[in-house]
């Protein structure tokens, strides 16, 4: 048996419906696909085998490291932490500016991957002192059984699990899969429909669905906007999205505008100015969100955590490090003012 038919990586889908003959349907993520037999759906990772819907991903892990939760980035999840970060091959979008397009744009069998079960993964987790899985890289979404099955034996040994995603997920299957999380960062890709359609392939509807979905089932997340000059940056949108964010999740949830570099498909453009970050900033600022931060830009004042009562700086960062903090019970040190996150397990 070939590395790519190998059977310890084949388990059957969680989140479909069988159709006529042998045709399914799978119902994770918004594109709905259609898959006949022997053929495979738009991610690449999960194929119809005689009506059967199968993850051809399931401990195929083709990157891990251990990382600094800053990295995700998270800033109000256990900051000063780290975390065994994993991934699988395999996504649901097809974004032109992607960072990781030689695992997230290609099928399991075209990288190289290790077998990686579930308790080995907290074995390793526990090894390299991690006191959180993340799920990272690709797309966790298109390995949501293998997502779901490390995260209940993280959880049997106290370890907890964090995703990155897009958000492109059917609800029913996001409050199963992301339900087994403690806290998600969400992608935000732009907020608009024409740039998720032309730059993302996919739609701006369901992740935005997919953020009131989190907020309500009372998940800690954070939401990264990538600004991409041109393209995404428009006073305009900035301000629909904060209006947003405030409107639909509140002025609490941290929100992060993170520099673009050119890469991938997406070469002509130039690297986003610091200047347009500190403008999208104080949009955001002025329409009265709490946690505004830049990213991609070690040394910014922006990177670091001010109480929105007293001003006091609560956490330094310096890239991916923390520094001191200043909070004390869930609040700021100085005056006492909750700040919203999970500061400590």
């Amino acid at each position: 048996m070939s590395f790519a038919q190998d059977s310890r990586f084949r388990v059957e889908a969680k989140f479909y419906q069988k159709l006529r003959g042998q045709i399914i349907e799978c119902e994770l993520c918004p594109r709905g696909c259609v898959v006949r037999d022997g053929e495979r759906g738009h991610c690449g990772v999960r194929e119809n085998d005689g009506g059967i819907f199968y993850t051809l991903v399931h401990s195929r892990v083709c990157a891990a490291h251990v990382d600094p939760i800053e990295k995700k980035p998270m800033f109000h999840y256990l900051p000063g932490t780290v975390a065994f970060s994993l991934a699988t091959a395999g996504c649901n979008v097809n974004c032109k500016f992607c960072q990781n397009w030689e695992i997230s744009q290609a099928r399991p069998e075209e990288v190289r991957a290790d077998y990686i079960p579930p308790q080995r993964v907290v074995e390793l987790a526990k090894l390299y002192d991690c006191p959180t899985i993340a799920f990272t890289y690709s797309e966790p979404t298109v390995f949501s059984e293998y997502l779901m099955d490390v995260a209940d034996a993280g959880h049997d040994a106290g370890v907890s699990s964090v995703a990155v995603s897009n958000g492109y997920i059917q609800e029913e299957a996001l409050k199963s899969v992301y339900g087994k999380m403690d806290a998600v960062k969400i992608d935000l890709k732009a907020f608009s429909e024409s740039y998720y359609r032309d730059v993302v392939a996919g739609q701006l509807k369901p992740v935005l669905d997919s953020l009131v979905t989190l907020q309500n089932m009372g998940k800690w997340i954070e939401i990264v906007y990538l600004v991409t000059p041109t393209m995404n940056d428009s006073d305009a949108e900035i301000f629909g999205l904060a209006q947003w964010i405030k409107a639909n999740l509140g002025v609490d949830v941290p929100l992060h505008f993170t520099q673009f570099h050119p890469q991938y498909l997406l070469k002509d453009l130039p690297v986003t100015r610091v200047e347009t970050l500190e403008r999208a900033k104080s949009i955001a600022d002025a329409e009265g969100l709490h946690y505004v931060y830049i990213g991609n830009v070690p040394g910014h004042a922006a990177q670091n955590t001010y109480c929105p009562r007293c001003s006091r700086l609560l956490v330094e960062r310096a890239g991916f490090i923390s520094g001191q903090m200043h909070i004390h019970d869930g609040g700021c040190a100085f005056c006492g003012n909750p700040i919203p996150g999970v500061w400590h397990k």
